[in-house]
């Protein structure tokens, strides 16, 4: 029998998510693609699936909160406003299926300016951040081979259209022992002012 873990103040490990969030009734119209899917190819309603774009993922001390949020502003602060285009369906073989950001510059971009702070988001070497360099906004995850297969031989084909102005980035969490949800901890807005953003000496320990 494992010894049960404690979990002292400042010491819980949550879960964080940084993404980029569409507008409400773009997110309206993503979410009815997910539900049709979920619908046809016999799938529990993926609700843990935001419809968003995540440009980072990672686990920490809850403690180092401040900091974490301390840097990210000051990431933000130096973004400037970007559009983002959607258009059609992609996938990865042979288990996802996803929405095509076609503007993945500006994305990318985002996501080397948030690497400067990638040591303060580092846990320990067993749990380092991830930073998804390939921007998409899933519709269905953990496909079984013939959900994939139909589902894709039928998106391939379908269209979507969409576009958003990403003027902002929010820091998403969930905390210790929660299974499902993930709860929007800081919004950080692209300011484009003239601010230094790789100060990771400043902020890192």
């Amino acid at each position: 029998m494992q010894p049960r873990s404690v979990q002292m103040p400042g010491y819980r490990v949550n879960e964080y998510q940084l993404v980029l969030n569409p507008n409400d009734a773009l997110r309206e119209k993503i979410c009815k693609v997910k539900e049709a899917f979920n619908d046809k190819y016999h799938l529990p309603l993926q609700r843990q699936l935001k419809s968003n774009i995540c440009i980072a993922r990672f686990s920490h001390w809850e403690m180092m909160e401040e900091k974490i949020l301390l840097r990210l502003q000051s990431i933000a602060m130096g973004i400037a406003p970007f559009k983002i285009e959607i258009n059609n369906f992609g996938s990865f073989p042979t288990h996802s299926i996803f929405l095509n950001i076609t503007t993945r510059l500006p994305v990318q971009q985002l996501v080397r300016s948030v690497k400067t702070a990638g040591t303060l988001l580092k846990m320990n070497s067993e749990h380092k951040p991830l930073f998804l360099e390939e921007p998409h906004i899933p519709i269905a995850v953990r496909l079984k081979p013939w959900q994939y297969e139909k589902g894709w031989q039928e998106y391939t084909h379908r269209q979507f259209t969409g576009k958003f102005i990403a003027d902002s980035m929010l820091l998403l969490k969930r905390a210790s022992g929660d299974r499902y949800a993930f709860q929007i901890l800081k919004r950080f807005e692209f300011l484009n002012l003239p601010v230094l953003t790789k100060q990771g000496s400043f902020f890192e320990v």
